[in-house]
């Protein structure tokens, strides 16, 4: 309203006598300006009364989520208002205050937040560079894998088609062959003892049932008791030395079983990791030969000397594995012969005396051989268990 009432006043004409003053309507515009002024000052203070409590509100200067330090007081907004109307009067010269009131919020913000900032970004940066390094060893180390793969495919069908050459020890890989063979023999030899095992337990279990009722049918058949209390007492001796000979067999096959395939399958995996270095280190050998019948630049030589010092690894490699097989083999013809010897010993006179029927022996035996037996119904679950 001000301006709308100095844009009318601009475009009045004032007379003005010879000396320079103003007439008489000087005063009549004077009088005009005030009664405009006291009805513009009304209008303002009926706003500020009808509207909410401005001491009591803030607003949010910034975007979303900004500092504290971004909150302008009501009371500033409200000297706003007064310099603006001054300024609309000509009283105070004209200057942005949202300007500085923005500035005096800078300069009251406090340090701790850029600080809390710049913190969190030096943190945001070590991870990030963390992370960036276990990315780069993931990807190093599948390059590296990827380039062996592909030396050791083409090395293996090389050798496959006949256009390669590989390392071979005579001595060493005759022994492996052997030790193979006798894995697979004994491999039978455990099936079948495993086999007899079962059967043999069934005929136990068979013979005692049959002594408990030839042992019954003797009580309840006088004319019969003593043919039948006989055969009872046949069938129950029979049952107990069937017993340990079940004992001397499972001790049997237990001893083989751990000596297939635990003793015998630890060498062959050794075996397993020294064929897979031998493939390796004639795929790195075949890589070197190649590049040595090449140009000889400075890359190539490059190439020759990064090629020389992984094939100098894969070779120490191979060397090493080739002596631990070499060792391994040979302890364990050692163990074999005498855990063979034992147990072959045992199996033969377990079985004679039992079949002789001279239970001392087959006691005597299985006390050599230090043969635990278990005691009679300990297979049979306990009458907790069958409830």
């Amino acid at each position: 309203m001000a301006d709308s009432f100095m844009g009318k006043a601009a475009t009045m004409e004032i007379p003005i006598n010879s000396n320079g003053e103003t007439l008489a309507e000087d005063d009549s515009l004077e009088q005009a300006a005030k009664i405009q002024w006291t009805l513009d000052e009304k209008d303002l203070q009926q706003v500020m009364v009808s509207g909410p409590n401005l001491n009591e509100t803030s607003i949010v200067s910034g975007g979303y989520g900004g500092p504290a330090g971004g909150i302008i007081p009501t009371s500033s907004i409200k000297d706003l208002r007064m310099k603006s109307r001054a300024q609309g009067v000509g009283l105070v010269p004209s200057q942005s205050a949202a300007s500085r009131i923005a500035n005096q919020n800078q300069t009251d913000q406090p340090f701790t937040g850029s600080g809390m900032h710049h913190s969190n970004s030096n943190q945001n940066m070590s991870v990030e560079e963390a992370n960036r390094g276990v990315a780069v060893e993931k990807l190093d180390s599948v390059k590296k894998w990827g380039i062996n793969t592909y030396k050791c495919t083409k090395q293996m069908f090389s050798e496959r088609f006949g256009r390669g050459s590989r390392t071979v020890d005579l001595e060493l890989e005759a022994q492996i062959d052997v030790l193979r063979d006798t894995k697979r023999k004994y491999e039978s030899v455990l099936r079948l003892t495993s086999a007899l095992t079962s059967h043999f337990y069934n005929l136990v279990q068979t013979q005692q049932a049959l002594g408990d009722t030839f042992a019954d049918l003797s009580q309840k058949s006088p004319e019969l008791r003593d043919e039948f209390g006989y055969n009872a007492e046949t069938q129950k001796l029979l049952c107990r030395n069937g017993d340990a000979l079940l004992g001397a067999i499972n001790f049997f096959v237990s001893s083989i079983n751990t000596l297939v395939n635990k003793t015998m399958e630890d060498t062959l995996m050794t075996i397993k990791l020294y064929e897979a270095a031998r493939l390796e280190f004639d795929a790195y050998r075949a890589d070197l030969e190649e590049l040595s019948l090449g140009p000889r630049d400075a890359a190539t030589m490059v190439r020759i000397e990064v090629s020389q010092q992984q094939y100098q690894v894969q070779r120490d490699k191979y060397e090493r594995l080739r002596s631990d097989v070499t060792i391994k083999l040979k302890f364990l013809e050692e163990n074999k012969v005498k855990v063979m010897h034992k147990q072959l010993l045992l199996f033969h006179n377990a079985i004679s005396a039992y079949f002789a029927g001279n239970q001392q022996q087959l006691e005597q035996t299985l006390r050599q051989f230090n043969v635990k037996l278990k005691p009679p119904g300990s297979d049979k679950p306990s009458w907790l268990e069958e409830s």
